[in-house]
């Protein structure tokens, strides 16, 4: 079961979005603040880390960073329409787009699997 730390500080889309992973067969922990995704983040190793746009930019750039510094795991973010591109993210989603979102969900988890694998192999 793939492991995905979910950040949103607006709790109704944080719930929601942990309903639709969970219903495609993700393992979800949610944090719904800044020092609660570093806590959570510590300690466990994710598969992936999505963070919503309800995070202010500010807080998704300090959160990428703090969090691929003690996991190294791939990133999605979702944002706003118009909002720039963010440093150290793989992926970006404008809007709320669950088929873009899943879709890139799999593609990403598919390629850190590869990856891993070529690091240690079995």
């Amino acid at each position: 079961m793939r492991h995905i730390l979910l950040v949103s500080y607006d709790i109704a889309l944080l719930n929601t979005r942990q309903f639709l992973l969970e219903s495609h067969g993700y393992t979800v922990t949610s944090a719904a603040d800044f020092a609660d995704a570093l806590r959570k983040c510590k300690g466990v190793g994710y598969d992936l880390l999505i963070i919503g746009y309800s995070v202010p930019v500010t807080d998704r750039q300090a959160l990428i960073a703090a969090i691929t510094k003690h996991c190294p795991t791939p990133v999605v973010t979702l944002r706003k329409p118009g909002e720039g591109e963010l440093r150290g993210v793989n992926e970006s989603i404008e809007g709320n787009k669950p088929e873009l979102l899943l879709a890139a969900l799999e593609r990403l988890l598919a390629e850190h699997a590869a990856r891993y694998q070529l690091i240690h192999p079995k």
